[in-house]
C-alpha cells in the first residue's frame, strides 16, 4: 500500500492549509467520561462522536509544533525498532532540544507536557501507546498456576515458553504486550481469580490455592495497569474460563478498579476492546458478606477530605457514569447505592478474621461463593 507516513501526511496538511491562508486544525476523540457510551453487548466504555479540536493560533502553535515533534520521535522508533518509556521519551524530548538551538521552545518542563502530547498524538492517530512502541513501566498481574503454560513470540521470531507449575513460588509477570502471548492449559481450569492487593494474592497461593484447586490467581496491584487489564483480557479470550474479582468493598475499589477491569477507563476509550475483561464477575467482598460472615467494618468519615471525595465520586457516578446506569449493572450500582447509604466500607483482607485458627478460611470462602453463584 503506497501510504504517506502519517507525520508525513500531517505535515502536508498543516502547510497546505498554511498556503491556502487557513488555520490548521488537528482532532482527536475526546477520551472523557461525557464521551463514553456503554452497551452491555459490547461490554467495555466506546467513545461518543465528541472531538478535541486544536486550531493553530497563537496559543496553540506551540502544542501543534510538539506534536510534529514528538511524532517523529515515535515514528523514529518504529523503523528502528526501538522501544520507550514515556519517562524516556520526556528526556528524549529534552536531549534533542539542546542539541538544537531551533527546537528551544517547544522544550518540556514536566513529564506531564511531553505525556499529554503522546496521550493527544495516540487519540489523534487512534492507536494504542505501544502501537507506537511507547510503553509505561506497568506489568501483567503476578499470576499462579499450577495447569497454565504461556509461549511468548519474541521481537526476533524466537519463542520462549514459561510453565507456571515450574517457577515454583514465584509469580508469572508478563509485560503489557498480550499480543505477542499465547495461553494453554495442560488441564481444565475451574476459575481464574484476581485479588486487588497482590499480597493477599501472594498469601493465597503460599497457602496452597493452586495446589487444592485447578485455578489461576493473580494479584493485581491496586488500580489495573494497561499489562493487567490487557492479561485478564487475554486470559478471558484464549482462555474462556469465568474470571472473578476479589476486593475491598468501598466505593473506589468499585469505581477504579473493579469497573475499569471490567469495563475500561474513560481515559482510554480507543483502547479498551484490548484492555477490559467484560466477562469478569465481582466475587467481594459484598455487602451480604459483610452480615453473614460478621465481618469488620470502616465508617467512612464524611469530614475526612479523601473519604469524603470518594462518596461525592460514588454519587457521581450513579448519575453520569453510562457503566452504572446500564440495567444489566444494576446489581453492582445497588452496591455502590449501599455503600453511599451506609458509610461504610470493608476490606478484603477482613475475611482472615472470621476464623483466625483456620489459615484456609479465607481460600473455603471464595471458593465456596464460586460455586454457590454468590457474586455479582
Amino acid at each position: 500500500m503506497n501510504k504517506k507516513p502519517p507525520n508525513k501526511a500531517l505535515c502536508d496538511m498543516m502547510l497546505k492549509e498554511l498556503e491556502n491562508a487557513n488555520r490548521p486544525v488537528l482532532e482527536a476523540v475526546k477520551c472523557s467520561l461525557d464521551n463514553s457510551l456503554y452497551n452491555p453487548k459490547v461490554g467495555y466504555l466506546t467513545p461518543g462522536s465528541k472531538r478535541v479540536r486544536t486550531e493553530l493560533n497563537v496559543s496553540s502553535v506551540q502544542k501543534m509544533a510538539r506534536v510534529i515533534f514528538m511524532l517523529e520521535v515515535l515514528l523514529r522508533n518504529i523503523r528502528t525498532g526501538a522501544v520507550n518509556t514515556k519517562r524516556e521519551l520526556y528526556y528524549i524530548g529534552k536531549g534533542m532540544v539542546k542539541s538544537s538551538n531551533n527546537l528551544k521552545p517547544l522544550d518540556f518542563t514536566a513529564q506531564e507536557e511531553s505525556d499529554s502530547i503522546i496521550d493527544f498524538i495516540g487519540d489523534m492517530l487512534e492507536v494504542y501507546r505501544e502501537e507506537l512502541n511507547c510503553f509505561a513501566n506497568d506489568r501483567g498481574g503476578q499470576t499462579y498456576s499450577q495447569h497454565l503454560v504461556v509461549t511468548e513470540t519474541l521481537p526476533d521470531g524466537e519463542k520462549a515458553v514459561v510453565d507456571l507449575s515450574s517457577l515454583g513460588t514465584t509469580p508469572f509477570q508478563p509485560k503489557n504486550k498480550p499480543q505477542a502471548l499465547k495461553l494453554k492449559a495442560k488441564k481444565k481450569i475451574e476459575f481464574c481469580l484476581v485479588v486487588e492487593s497482590e499480597g493477599t494474592a501472594g498469601t493465597l497461593v503460599a497457602n496452597g490455592m493452586t495446589k487444592r484447586h485447578n485455578c489461576i490467581v493473580m494479584g493485581a496491584q491496586g488500580v489495573p495497569s494497561n499489562g493487567v487489564r490487557g492479561w485478564s483480557k487475554l486470559i478471558q479470550t484464549e482462555l474462556n474460563v469465568p474470571i472473578f474479582f476479589f476486593g475491598d468493598l468501598d466505593a473506589y475499589t468499585l469505581q477504579n478498579i473493579f469497573r475499569t477491569l471490567k469495563a475500561g477507563s474513560a481515559a482510554s476509550l480507543i483502547r479498551n476492546s484490548d484492555f477490559s475483561a467484560p466477562s469478569v464477575h465481582f466475587l467481594g467482598v459484598l455487602p451480604e458478606d459483610v452480615k453473614k460472615y460478621d465481618l469488620d467494618c470502616y465508617e467512612v468519615k464524611e469530614k475526612d477530605p479523601v473519604e469524603s471525595r470518594s462518596l461525592k465520586k460514588a454519587k457521581d457516578a450513579l448519575q453520569n457514569d453510562p457503566f452504572f446506569q446500564d440495567k444489566k449493572n444494576r446489581k453492582l450500582a445497588d452496591i455502590l447505592h449501599w455503600l453511599v447509604k451506609n458509610k461504610l466500607r470493608c476490606e478484603q483482607q477482613a475475611l482472615f478474621a472470621v476464623n483466625p485458627n483456620d489459615p484456609l478460611t479465607p481460600e473455603k470462602i471464595i471458593v465456596d461463593k464460586i460455586r454457590s453463584g454468590s457474586y455479582v
